[in-house]
């Protein structure tokens, strides 16, 4: 068993911890413990949406996939702009972490970035894993 099946057969126990993920975000935000961002309101529906395919074994399929890796890339787009907005002002000398830096943006959009990645590979993988062997 490589690292990779590992992840694979455990996928949607992955799933379900990226949709809880999503979820206690959302919390903070309908409490207002954090701030209305656009950008982390859609990067953390991307994460559930995400994790809720993940958890649904039977449907990893080619539409499936398709939706998740528009919904990725999406959501890969909005993380790596909001995450080069810090770079930006890292370049001009003007960056600061907040206070809370558990609530920096600059960090939560790399996690981001790097959580979605992962969905949308573990999902291609998972549909590929499910297809039939090949006779060429």
């Amino acid at each position: 068993m490589t690292s990779i099946d590992f992840y694979l057969h455990r996928i949607h126990i992955i799933g379900a911890f990226f949709l809880a993920v999503s979820l206690l975000a959302w919390s903070a935000d309908w409490s207002g413990v954090v701030y209305v961002c656009p950008y982390c309101r859609l990067q953390r529906t991307v994460i559930g949406i995400l994790g809720f395919l993940m958890m649904c074994r039977g449907l990893h399929n080619v539409i499936t996939i398709f939706i998740a890796s528009v919904l990725g890339f999406m959501g890969a787009h909005v993380a790596a702009a909001q995450n080069f907005m810090g770079w930006l002002k890292v370049n001009k000398g003007t960056f600061a972490f907040k206070d809370d830096i558990y609530l920096d943006p600059f960090l939560l959009s790399g996690a981001a970035l790097f959580a979605i990645i992962a969905q949308v590979w573990l999902l291609v993988l998972s549909a590929r894993n499910k297809m039939p062997p090949r006779n060429d």
